[in-house]
């Protein structure tokens, strides 16, 4: 299954995603009301494409994130973002390891239960290859996604990124996200 046919798929199964339940009026929160708010905690599953200089692997990628938004007006709140990942890539011998990230973010509201953002800061992977140990590299990380509201505060999300690395790494994700805000 090629990146693009992820993508589209998990694109789909967001847009026609709904609501699980009737919102409580009393439980509203600057997320339901336009820009996003507040702690979020979440865990993420997606496809993992990873290479250096023409030799890619994929694999499946899982993990958790963690982040802040803060309302900086009725469609807009600015965030921050801290992941920590895996991945089941492995080809040859070489295995793609944890990647971290740390990194800011941009949220438009586009209705009371779904939010449009765009993210980007720093990464850095690690990979082994069988007999030599591991080795980290530094890098990138940009992407886009789409989060829609789905009962209470809890979130399903979808996210494409790219991450470029030293020494010619790189990484397309592309990643579905479940969480919480508090």
């Amino acid at each position: 299954m090629t990146r693009l046919n992820i993508f589209a798929a998990s694109a789909a199964a967001l847009a026609f995603a709904s609501p699980a339940s009737a919102q409580d009026a009393g439980a509203a929160s600057a997320s339901q009301a336009g820009a996003p708010a507040g702690f979020r905690l979440e865990a993420l599953l997606g496809y993992d494409r990873s290479g250096v200089d023409g030799f890619h692997e994929s694999g499946v990628l899982y993990g958790v994130g963690a982040g802040f938004d803060l309302p900086v007006s009725n469609s807009v709140s600015l965030g921050v973002d801290a992941e920590a990942s895996d991945s089941t890539a492995k080809k040859a011998g070489v295995k793609v390891g944890r990647d971290l990230y740390a990194g800011a973010r941009v949220s438009l509201a586009l209705s009371p239960n779904s939010n449009l953002y765009v993210k980007g800061g720093y990464t850095n992977a690690r990979a082994s290859a069988s007999g030599f140990g591991g080795a980290n590299a530094d890098g990138v990380r940009v992407g886009v996604g789409l989060q829609y509201l789905v009962s209470g505060k809890a979130y399903v999300g979808a996210e494409g990124r790219y991450s470029n690395y030293e020494a010619g790494a790189d990484k397309y994700q592309a990643v579905l996200t479940f969480g919480t805000r508090f």
